[in-house]
């Protein structure tokens, strides 16, 4: 029985462990001031300080005559938001959210209505997400303050914000990328695989044209030793006619100086026949 209640006690312990850890922290009164004050300030100040003033050429020549933003240092950008507007501004933070808000101003064509604000604290910053209504499209701005007693702007940005259409449209291109790429390698997969057809035939062809240059190479050589024992030939035969004429011209002295005659003028040797 108490191994049972004990056992009780530890799952409602871990099930209120469990609803604390996903329940967020309530915030103290002057938390919640400060969450309070930044929604306001990113509402009533920050947006339109750099929709109307700092993003318009004309409005912010009339704060700073023949002098642009971008020629500004962080530390005079900080010194003239702080006595133009009175806030506490990161310069670096404010140039970087008048590049962000003039992109996003572009595609959103323009602020018509800045929606509802929610703030929240993080850590050592408090975020500031508002619902901004623009003339084409709708975006997000987010702002965001140092979590201190002087509030200063650390960051700022636009964020136009996709329609379900477009998000569909991304997605359908997204795919028809990633099936085409697909289709574009299985194509290239089986012409490399077709070419596998060809290699057999390139090898028989090569074997071929070897087996012709041994035989070529065969019959040259041939031909050159038939060549070899013709010339041989034809040389002894040119030997035996030379030896069967001085033959013939021994016999016939010997017959013209058996018979007493001065010369072998009208002998002629007929044939030479040997006898064993």
């Amino acid at each position: 029985m108490k191994k049972r209640l004990l056992a009780l006690v530890c799952m409602i312990t871990c099930i209120f462990g469990l609803t604390a850890c996903g329940s967020e922290e309530a915030l103290t009164t002057f938390e919640q001031k400060k969450v309070d004050n930044a929604e306001l300030m990113a509402k009533q100040a920050i947006i339109p300080i750099l929709t109307d003033y700092l993003c318009v050429e004309d409005t912010f020549a009339q704060i700073l005559p023949d002098t642009e933003l971008s020629e500004l240092t962080m530390e005079e950008i900080a010194h003239v938001c702080e006595q133009t507007f009175g806030i506490e501004v990161d310069g670096y933070a404010v140039l970087t959210a008048v590049e962000s808000f003039d992109t996003a101003l572009d595609t959103i064509g323009g602020i018509a209505e800045i929606g509802d604000a929610t703030a929240k604290i993080d850590d050592d910053q408090i975020v500031v997400e508002v619902e901004v209504k623009g003339e084409k499209k709708n975006a997000k701005a987010e702002i965001i303050f140092s979590n201190d007693m002087f509030m200063r702007l650390e960051s700022a940005s636009l964020n136009p914000v996709s329609t379900t259409g477009e998000l569909m449209g991304k997605a359908a291109l997204n795919t028809l990328i990633g099936m085409g790429t697909v289709f574009v390698v299985l194509i290239l997969i089986s012409l490399i695989i077709s070419l596998f057809g060809f290699i057999p035939k390139l090898q028989a062809a090569s074997a071929k044209r070897k087996e012709r240059k041994k035989a070529e190479k065969a019959t040259g050589e041939k031909t050159g030793i038939d060549n070899a024992v013709a010339q041989i030939t034809a040389q002894e035969e040119v030997a035996d006619a030379a030896d069967d004429l001085e033959l013939a011209a021994v016999i016939a002295a010997a017959i013209a100086a058996y018979e007493g005659s001065a010369s072998t003028d009208g002998f002629v040797v007929r044939s030479i026949r040997r006898r064993v």
